[in-house]
């Protein structure tokens, strides 16, 4: 039984002969064909363990078959619980829970293990659920599986593009902090319980990703032809220390002013325009775990949101690709703020090649 799908191909509910649920992922759109290339770089994958990652117990490569066999989730992805119209509400203390055990697996996946492995495809999809709403990051080492024709078709999956780095629109150098962007975006709408990007609606009290927080005035900046851009909102409302308002309105007030404050800041610090000024994802854990102070958003790296955040919502009413849009903005941006200090080889916002990752960028030796 089809469960799912995604840019590495779909996802089948299977069961062992030992009676074992299972999740099996039919792989397509990889670049390595060979059986013996296939296999070494599963086996790097097989030997990642840690309780917030999916489990990869075993794999197929028979003739042109790819397939791989994961633990099963039995709660599914974070997306169909968070953003559901409908059903259970996830309660504020799951939602922190989940962004720890999230933060958590990054931090394995980028320091923790033998080879660093650089997810590169951060979002509320591959975040599965398990009893208890323990979270646990799927599809991780996946992306070293491709070739350079499947680079462009990588960066534009479904789904991606409101968790996509500026990195990646600029072909400017993609590392472990580029996942640390797009998990800062997952923080955002694990706060608010809607997409970043999200059709405004007159009533703060419906979900699946179509609520609005009451802050979000018809005078806002950061709402564009009917749509709201939440992390701009986020920012203004850092710069006014308002933070409880941007916690999703179905939970009624149940949440933890202090857990929501260290959510929107941490979050704020992962979306940098700089790489180099975002955390790392091990001291992301200490500042959600209260090991180590918070981070303070830095302002004139945020200032691109500005941009951004309009050719993004704009993109969405047209139902366009919007890469090129945004790299116009971003382009904006530094005219307008000069806020970006590290070198990108932006020259032509019309046509800018996204970039290709390198096996040894995406899982190497620290």
């Amino acid at each position: 039984m089809q469960i799912g799908s995604g840019g590495f191909g779909s996802v089948y509910k299977g069961v062992l002969s030992d009676k074992s649920v299972v999740a099996v992922k039919k792989i397509t759109n990889v670049g390595i064909q060979g059986k013996r290339d296939f296999c070494t770089e599963i086996a790097i994958i097989g030997n990642v363990h840690h309780v917030n990652l999916v489990k990869l117990r075993g794999f197929c490569a028979q003739g042109r078959q790819r397939l791989l066999v994961y633990e099963y989730m039995n709660r599914g992805s974070l997306d169909r619980t968070l953003f559901a119209s409908s059903g259970p509400v996830l309660e504020w203390q799951e939602r922190f829970e989940i962004a720890l055990g999230t933060a958590r697996g990054l931090a394995y996946l980028h320091t923790g293990c033998e080879h660093k492995i650089i997810h590169c495809d951060v979002k509320p999809e591959n975040i599965l659920l398990q009893d208890q709403f323990q979270a646990k990051i799927s599809d991780f080492g996946l992306s070293k599986l491709l070739g350079p024709e499947q680079s462009s078709l990588f960066t534009t999956m479904r789904g991606t593009r409101g968790y996509l780095a500026p990195e990646w629109l600029t072909n400017s150098a993609i590392s472990e902090k580029t996942d640390v962007y797009s998990y800062g975006m997952v923080l955002l709408e694990l706060v608010s319980g809607r997409k970043n990007c999200s059709i405004k609606s007159a009533s703060p009290s419906q979900g699946g990703g179509h609520s609005t927080t009451t802050t979000t005035t018809s005078s806002s900046s950061a709402q564009f032809g009917g749509m709201v851009y939440f992390p701009l909102v986020a920012l203004e409302m850092h710069e006014q220390r308002r933070y409880v308002e941007l916690a999703d309105a179905r939970l009624e007030g149940r949440v933890r002013s202090e857990e929501v404050e260290k959510l929107v800041r941490v979050a704020l610090c992962c979306v940098h325009e700089e790489p180099c000024l975002r955390p790392s994802m091990v001291s992301v854990v200490g500042m959600l775990e209260g090991g180590i102070s918070l981070g303070e958003p830095r302002m004139e790296s945020l200032n691109f949101l500005r941009f951004y955040g309009r050719r993004f919502a704009e993109a969405s009413i047209l139902g366009e690709d919007g890469n090129n849009e945004q790299r116009e903005a971003l382009l904006n941006s530094r005219q307008e703020y000069g806020t970006s200090n590290y070198s990108s080889t932006i020259s032509d916002p019309q046509y800018i090649p996204l970039s290709f990752i390198s096996s040894q960028q995406i899982s190497g030796p620290r």
